[in-house]
This record gives structure tokens, sequence and C-alpha cells, in this order.
């Protein structure tokens, strides 16, 4: 009888040592303005540390780099362990914090929207710009009419191995940038990425601020994986009327079919209450200082 129940145990040992290990992910809020914890800074300005599949992922990096600074060394994260950082749009309250990061790791990748080579890479202007017109005498003309030796944007950052994105880029197996324009009154025109992580439910989506939209974002990232497990970040409802943010809470639940969401920074407290009303137990809360594994 023993030696019956000895070997039923064998079997499920090995049964369970052959089924895949699928590791959790895990988020944790570094910069928000919202937040339970006293040994931490609260400010406008959204960063989160990203972990899957044991890639460590900077997203934004908050609107004061002392308060990151602070806010990094009092949660234990160690920034020169990161494999790339994301800045999602060239907003101060998701970039400033950068100063510090390339001060400890001055070599980490950093994506960027591609048109942020003013402030961050020194990309080139385009030559465009300088449509020659003969007929101009050569001091009215750009450069003397000559071709410059050096035609590039400004740099805030003097280090730093910037990487520019304009389209749709997988950065590593399974994890991608979705580059979305916005077409919105006050951000016409400003690029912006939302972090995609494919998992096996759906993507987990990490937002800065939502410019073009969520509806937007949620279509362009449908070109990864339509459906939507988790989605972090700030979707910029503060001065949405709250009709058009119950209309969206409604939408994201039936149309788009996000499952849990865990908003911040710029969605406001007026969304937040009415988000945590429609999803209930799928809402999550993530203030500053929070850690969501999942």
């Amino acid at each position: 009888m023993r030696v019956h129940v000895l070997r039923i145990l064998v079997f499920l040992l090995v049964c369970v040592a052959t089924v895949p290990c699928v590791a959790q992910d895990k988020v944790t809020i570094l910069y928000d303005a919202f937040g339970e914890s006293k040994e931490l800074t609260k400010d406008w300005g959204y960063s989160a540390l990203v972990e899957h599949n044991g890639k460590r992922i900077l997203f934004d990096t908050g609107n004061d780099a002392a308060i990151f600074e602070r806010n990094v060394k009092a949660l234990g994260v160690d920034l020169t362990k990161l494999d790339f950082v994301v800045i999602s749009h060239r907003h101060a309250d998701h970039t400033t914090g950068l100063r510090y990061v390339l001060k400890v790791n001055p070599n980490v990748t950093v994506y960027v929207p591609a048109d942020s080579g003013n402030g961050f890479g020194g990309l080139p202007f385009p030559k465009t710009f300088l449509r020659p017109d003969e007929t101009l005498p050569a001091k009215m003309r750009y450069f003397g009419g000559e071709d410059p030796e050096h035609f590039t944007w400004g740099k805030l950052y003097d280090t730093g191995n910037f990487v520019g994105v304009n389209q749709l880029t997988e950065v590593s197996p399974g994890i991608f940038l979705v580059r979305t324009v916005s077409q919105k009154k006050g951000t016409l025109e400003l690029p912006e990425l939302t972090l995609a992580i494919k998992r096996p439910n759906g993507l987990l989506l990490v937002d800065g601020c939502s410019h073009a939209g969520i509806e937007a974002i949620l279509e362009a990232a449908g070109a990864v994986d339509p459906r939507t497990e988790i989605m972090f970040g700030g979707l910029h409802l503060v001065t949405t009327p709250v009709e058009e943010i119950d209309v969206l809470a409604e939408n994201l639940k039936t149309k788009w079919k996000v499952q849990r969401i865990a908003p911040g920074h710029c969605t406001g407290e007026p969304a937040f209450a009415r988000l945590k009303k429609a999803y209930g137990e799928k809402y999550l809360y993530a203030g500053l200082g929070t850690k969501i594994v999942q």
C-alpha cells in the first residue's frame, strides 16, 4: 500500500515539474501625486518600474529629479540594473528624472518618440526646412545658401543612448512600444509611446498621459493583441466632463473589453471615482509606492 502511495506521489511531482512556470509581472509606481506612503514624496508626474520575464523597464521618470531620486532610493530600486527606459512623451512631468537616471546609468538605452530630438537625442532637422530660393541674396538665405555642417535639434541631455521610435516596435520578445499622435487641441501632433507587453490573456499596457485618447491607443495596440488584460497610467481625463467619463468607462468595459484597470497621474479624481464604480473589484489602486503583481 505504501509503495502504491509513493508511486502516486512521484507521479504527481513529475506532473507538476512538467507544467511550465509562468512568471508574474510586477509594476511599482515610483512617481505620482497620490498615495499612502509617508516615506515617499508626492508630486505631479508619473513613473513606473515594470518587471516582466526578467526584464526591468523604467517607464517615465517624473517631474523633479530630486524627488524621483528620493522615491527610487526609498523603494530600494536599483537603476543600474535596468534593461531599458521608455519615455512616453516630451512633457517635463514625465522626463525630468532622466537627469538622475543618466547620472547613475549613463549607457542605458532610452526609447523616446522619434520627434524628441529637441531635448533628447539631438536628431537632425528635416532638410525640407531649408527649401532654397536662389533669387534671394546670400544675407537672406539660411546659412548663406550653403549646406550646413550641423543641422540638428539642441539637447537637454548631453549623455544618453537615445533611440527614436516612429512606428509600432517590438523592442524585446513580447515587449512592444505603441506609437500614437495626438489630434486634440492643446497637444496637436504630439507623439506618445505606450508600453505593451503581450501576455497569455491579453496585453499589459502602461500609458503616460494618453494624449491621443485612450481609445485611439487601444486601437493602435490591437495590432499587437486586440485583448487588453490590464491597463496602468494616465488617461488624461482631468478636465473631461463627467458624462463623457461615464461613456468612456462603459466603452472600456464593453467595446474594448479592458479586463482590469489601474489608473494614475492625469486620469483625474472624478475619473478615479467613476472607473472604480464601473470596474468594482477589477479596479486596482495604483498610488505612489504601490507594487502590483499580476
